[in-house]
């Protein structure tokens, strides 16, 4: 008796802890595809590149911006007109935090250079994205971004 428990203890701990690396791993994937995914979405800001935000954006967003509220729709179609006056924008730093499986909190911040009568003028964004798994995918359900400038530098 005293061996069919030590065995079933045994079997026990093995399948926690082959979940809890399986989930460990999982999350690992799940953080560099959001890092990588909030890098491509910084730079497409000036290159333009609308599939990034198509692809990221949950078809139910909310995107707070610039005293505004964007649909997916609304962001994807921004996106594809052009980077505008945006040089460059590109990310600083991404801290992901995650609640439970299926639900991730990003926050950072970018650097951005903008094309300006006078030279150029450099900015900041800092945000704050909710992530959220379904179906196996992983997106945006809910983002607000904020312009935070920096000091602005002239150059010829």
């Amino acid at each position: 008796m005293t061996r069919h428990w030590i065995s079933t203890l045994a079997i026990g701990l093995s399948v926690s802890l082959c979940c809890a690396c399986n989930r460990s791993s999982s999350q690992e994937e799940a953080r560099r595809y959001i890092e990588q995914s909030e890098d491509q979405w910084a730079a497409s800001v000036a290159s333009g590149d609308s599939s990034v935000v198509k692809r990221i954006l949950a078809d139910d967003v909310i995107w707070v911006f610039d005293g505004r509220i964007l649909n997916k729709a609304q962001a994807v179609s921004e996106a594809a007109q052009g980077p505008g006056p945006f040089l460059s924008n590109r990310a600083n730093s991404i801290d992901i935090r995650f609640f439970g499986d299926n639900t991730a909190i990003a926050q950072g911040s970018e650097t951005w250079t903008k094309r300006k009568d006078s030279g150029q003028t450099t900015g900041r964004f800092v945000w704050t994205d909710t992530w959220v798994k379904r179906d196996g995918q992983w997106q945006i359900v809910a983002a607000e971004d904020l312009i935070a400038p920096a000091e602005e530098s002239t150059s010829h």
